[in-house]
């Protein structure tokens, strides 16, 4: 329809169709009688006889409340209601004596708990629609916060209860037996009413006493329990507090009522327990003590620097048993020993770290670091590990078998890594594979060459080319032998002694003074042919004879009748052919005879004359010094239960100071050109480098080998600049370069 004229200007208006309105009346007392109906089905409810309600009907006055707009009342009601229904539960718990007072208070707890789970039911709609739109409480979350501020925080009950709950866990702590049950639904109530009143009502008071608790308890037991008593009750007090978080507390305070224990009983005491006079860590070490070891270190795992500081106790304490080992006077008489005493020592902290420690890595490498610190401050150590190897190698295969020996081995590479001077090792150790092999004593040529593969594993291929250059020394000598005797017609050999020559080039074998003896008329000349043959079949060579590396066997008849084979030294060989021609010899006229040097001469005539079941010579005056007026007879009542008899030679393993001194000397001559190599290839690669940067390059180049000593590194770059190899820089004296 269209209007005329006039309205314009005016907004049109959308056609609208209304409902047609039917008036309903509404009871003025709708609100009263309903309230009433719903008050009284609550006063039933909290009075135990809700079995008679119609829980339908209730529903359908709610349902019509709400939807007539009475929602805000009835949940004001509501709240006065179930509040005059909680005073009346807390005068009745406010009235509970004693041990009672929980059990009432549980009692009306759960009352009220089915009290609000069948009242949420009747009032579901107004939950549903009222509550959300509004963002009032639900009904049951309501219920639970009534009971919190007119109960639970109540001025008479809020102290009682935690009074109360903290007094029972005092008694249960002090051995007396509590009702656990009670106590869970307690604590479960008060995290039924949210976190915070778990928390601030009873967790942090709990949380406090206890600190107060094991304070007191701690400093108890520390004035009169040992280090490992005292860990024990720490354990049990753990393991307690532990079990009564799973029994009746929240998950959540294990861990919070575990820091206080581990401070208040361990980090407050920590020093002091780890460090107690005879019975702390040290005493646990010494003792072996395995469980209160993995005690400690399970106890201290839980304390800030718990575990750094018993490691740097129990390193602290092996620098100190190492050193007072390595530097003692009477351990160094005999190496074997001295390093047996190592290899317990390691044994027994492997054991303990792996037994007690986890097998901690850190406590692996702080006793790696301790072992590397003491066993270098013997500068001795690297031939006492060679001698122990030349030991177990020599008698290995009579005390052990293979396995056995292969483990000791094994055992000693541990110890030759700690070493800063392995070059040293190696030097001894090729002279103690030397006289084995030569002496023919090695005790097995599979361990022997096992540990040549250990060492070349651990060192690389030129640290051990030398040694197997001696075994393909020993395997060609004996070919040239067989070569010998194959060649040389018999009648030319007739009655002459037969000889085994052993062929040694001369940079694979340990260098030797050479000092050649007189040998007998005999020897001269087979020896003389075996030269002739070797110079006839080898070109361009040259044969040196080492005397003092041979042995020989010479069989003997003394004046008894009595007949034996003696297993001897070349040199003994030497005296002993001599009273074929001769029945008494003064030491002057021996050594005139035969020209072996005197320290060999002396210590060969004491192995002759004086060494008991091996007095194969009678000396006057009965001495064990020599004098050069001494004399020497044979032996004629000689005897022996053996046909064959092996004579030793009497000799110091150890080395004589100028020997030491001679060795340390070839040593530092050694590692000059090794030093000048690792200076070039570093300025190869580098061209210009300053003074401290070649310094550090050069150590950490060497170190494998052996430590350099930086005035020796300094010397060696000198000499490579008088050989201009390296300049200094004309600006920056600290600066070389390095001349192509």
């Amino acid at each position: 329809m269209m209007n005329g004229g006039g309205g314009g200007g005016q907004k049109k208006r959308a056609p609208r169709i209304e409902p047609f309105r039917h008036r309903v009346e509404t009871d003025p007392k709708f609100f009263d009688k309903s309230w009433r109906k719903l008050h009284d089905a609550i006063r039933e409810i909290y009075n135990h006889n809700a079995s008679g309600l119609s829980f339908e009907e209730l529903y359908r006055t709610a349902y019509n409340m709400v939807l007539n707009k009475f929602a805000p009342q009835l949940y004001e009601k509501l709240t006065e209601n179930m509040k005059e229904h909680l005073e009346d539960m807390r005068t009745c718990i406010d009235a509970a004596q004693g041990g009672l007072f929980l059990e009432e208070l549980q009692r009306k707890w759960n009352d009220h708990n089915k009290a609000l789970t069948m009242i949420r039911d009747i009032l579901m709609y107004m939950d549903r629609t009222y509550i959300p739109t509004n963002k009032k409480t639900p009904v049951f979350d309501h219920g639970l916060e009534l009971w919190r501020d007119t109960i639970v925080r109540s001025p008479t009950i809020q102290g009682r209860l935690s009074d109360t709950l903290l007094e029972l866990i005092h008694s249960e702590r002090t051995g007396e037996v509590i009702n656990r049950g009670l106590m869970r639904t307690t604590t479960k109530m008060l995290m039924d009413l949210g976190l915070s009143v778990y928390q601030d009502d009873f967790e942090r008071p709990f949380l406090e006493v206890s600190a107060s608790f094991y304070s007191g308890e701690s400093q108890q037991f520390i004035e009169c329990c040992a280090c490992g008593e005292y860990l024990k009750q720490a354990e049990r007090r753990l393991s307690e507090e532990s079990e009564r978080v799973s029994q009746y507390l929240d998950v959540k305070t294990h861990e919070k009522i575990t820091a206080v224990v581990v401070n208040e009983m361990l980090a407050n005491h920590m020093q002091r327990l780890i460090l107690m006079e005879n019975s702390g860590l040290v005493n646990m070490l010494v003792e072996d003590r395995y469980e209160d070891l993995t005690r400690m270190y399970t106890l201290f795992n839980h304390v800030p620097d718990g575990l750094t500081t018993i490691r740097s106790v129990m390193a602290s304490h092996i620098k100190d048993t190492g050193k007072s080992l390595v530097t003692d006077p009477e351990r160094l008489k005999d190496p074997v020993d001295f390093v047996q005493r190592l290899l317990n020592m390691k044994d027994k902290y492997d054991n303990i770290i792996n037994v007690s420690f986890s097998n901690d890595k850190s406590f692996l490498n702080a006793l790696n670091s301790s072992f590397e610190h003491f066993i270098n401050l013997n500068n001795r150590s690297p031939e006492f590990i060679s001698l122990f190897v030349d030991d177990k190698l020599r008698k290995g295969v009579k005390e052990a078998n293979e396995e056995d020996l292969e483990t000791v081995l094994d055992k000693v590479m541990m110890l030759f890594r700690y070493l800063q001077e392995k070059d040293l090792f190696e030097k001894y150790y090729k002279q103690h594979l030397a006289k084995r092999l030569l002496s023919g004593r090695a005790a097995s040529d599979d361990s022997e060459r096992s540990m040549l593969v250990k060492l070349k594993t651990e060192c690389g291929y030129q640290f051990t080319s030398k040694l197997e250059g001696m075994f393909t020394d020993l395997k060609t000598s004996e070919d040239t032998t067989q070569g010998f005797y194959a060649s040389t017609s018999s009648e030319l050999l007739a009655d002459a002694p037969t000889i085994s020559v052993q062929i040694l080039t001369t940079g694979s074998w340990p260098t030797q003074t050479c000092n050649t003896c007189n040998l007998p008329p005999e020897i001269v000349s087979v020896s003389e042919k075996f030269r002739a043959y070797y110079l006839g079949t080898h070109n361009g060579r040259r044969l040196t004879w080492q005397t003092n590396m041979g042995h020989a066997d010479i069989k003997a008849t003394f004046g008894n009748g009595s007949k034996h084979e003696l297993n001897v030294s070349t040199y003994q060989m030497c005296v002993l052919m001599l009273f074929n021609s001769s029945d008494v010899l003064t030491y002057r006229e021996i050594e005139q005879s035969t020209a072996i040097p005197a320290a060999d001469l002396k210590r060969c005539l004491q192995s002759l004359a004086l060494v008991k079941g091996k007095q194969v010579l009678r000396k006057e005056p009965m001495s064990r010094d020599i004098a050069d007026d001494d004399s020497f007879f044979v032996n004629d009542k000689f005897t022996s239960k053996l046909f064959k008899v092996k004579i030793g030679t009497v000799a110091a393993q150890k080395e004589t100071d100028p020997e030491k001194l001679e060795t340390r000397q070839r040593v530092e001559e050694d590692r000059k050109p090794q030093i000048e190599a690792a200076i070039v290839r570093i300025m190869k690669s580098r061209r210009v480098l300053d003074h401290n940067s070649i310094m550090m390059e050069v150590t950490k180049q060497l170190q494998p080998r052996f430590m350099p000593n930086p005035v020796v590194i300094k010397k060696r770059i000198e000499s490579l600049i008088e050989r201009e190899f390296l300049e200094r820089d004309k600006t920056d004296r600290k600066m070389y370069r390095y001349l192509a």
